[in-house]
């Protein structure tokens, strides 16, 4: 808080049916000039929160690598005449559940139909580079948006938003997929894997905890948590993912855990007979533990 005078990250759930548009989110640079940061964010499709694929369980990413600036460049330009298909320039991997990926500043996505736990920096800037999704029609205003005025209607302008080296990079998945990373705990009665790592921004862990069982968990930095199955206790607070939960009601699914409470350790009770409790657990750039590398 003090560094950055606000929240640097949070983290979200989003569940749509139909994919979203091939959109970007800016770099430091291009948001500095509007006053915001850039925007990583980072995806993960949990199993429990998953019984439903929606209509295209699959994410586009960049472009392939053998596109260039000048077949964008031709697309954008027909934006107020016809269906531009930008995604047939792009690659779409299918969603494993279980997994995730990394998204950096200025790449080019659009997520696919599982509801996914999002980290994400806090901001807000973003460009959408298809004109029609799901039969949904975007202006050209939203393409250029998050540009200066006297930008707006310059092409080179709207392409240099794009990290063009990442977007068309030929190891794509090798560098931003993230697999599950396990951390031993040398304990059968709980488990916990590193799912949003190797970047600079942010992290997350699930930890699942058996039934009937009482762990003391302890972490190096302050995170948010969510329960996402399960009932039991953080500490002396009642916890439970809820079953079904209409617009309005309160929850008792989500916490803030201090970094002196984190350090200390939390004891964390699961009190059901039968099912594993789940939580989510999100962090800022501040834990040392996280994973730099992908293996």
């Amino acid at each position: 808080m003090r560094e950055y005078g606000t929240w640097p990250m949070h983290a979200k759930f989003f569940d749509y049916r139909q994919p979203l548009f091939h959109h970007l989110h800016l770099s430091d640079d291009a948001a500095g000039r509007l006053g915001w940061p850039g925007k990583p964010e980072a995806y993960y499709y949990p199993v429990q929160l998953n019984n439903y694929p929606g209509d295209f369980p699959l994410t586009y990413f960049g472009f392939d690598p053998t596109v260039t600036r000048e077949m964008v460049r031709e697309r954008l330009q027909d934006w107020d005449n016809r269906d531009v298909r930008i995604t047939e320039l792009s690659r779409a991997y299918r969603i494993e559940l279980g997994t995730g990926w990394y998204t950096p500043p200025g790449v080019l996505h659009a997520p696919g139909s599982y509801l996914t736990y999002e980290p994400q920096w806090n901001s807000l800037v973003g460009a959408v580079f298809e004109n029609i999704s799901s039969g949904e029609i975007n202006s050209s205003e939203s393409l250029a948006r998050s540009l200066a005025e006297e930008d707006r209607h310059n092409l080179d302008s709207v392409l240099g938003l794009l990290d063009w080296e990442k977007n068309v990079d030929p190891q794509y998945r090798a560098h931003y997929f993230r697999p599950p990373c396990p951390i031993p705990t040398g304990d059968p009665r709980w488990a916990e894997k590193w799912i949003t790592y190797a970047n600079p921004y942010f992290s997350a862990k699930e930890l699942a905890i058996q039934p009937r069982q009482q762990v003391i968990v302890k972490d190096s930095a302050a995170y948010g948590c969510v329960v996402i199955q399960g009932h039991g206790k953080i500490g002396p607070h009642a916890v439970e993912a809820p079953g079904l939960l209409r617009y309005g009601q309160p929850s008792a699914d989500e916490f803030f855990i201090s970094e002196a409470a984190a350090q200390a350790g939390v004891v964390i009770k699961n009190e059901s007979l039968w099912e594993p409790l789940v939580i989510l657990k999100h962090f800022g750039p501040n834990n040392p533990d996280a994973p730099q590398e992908v293996n």
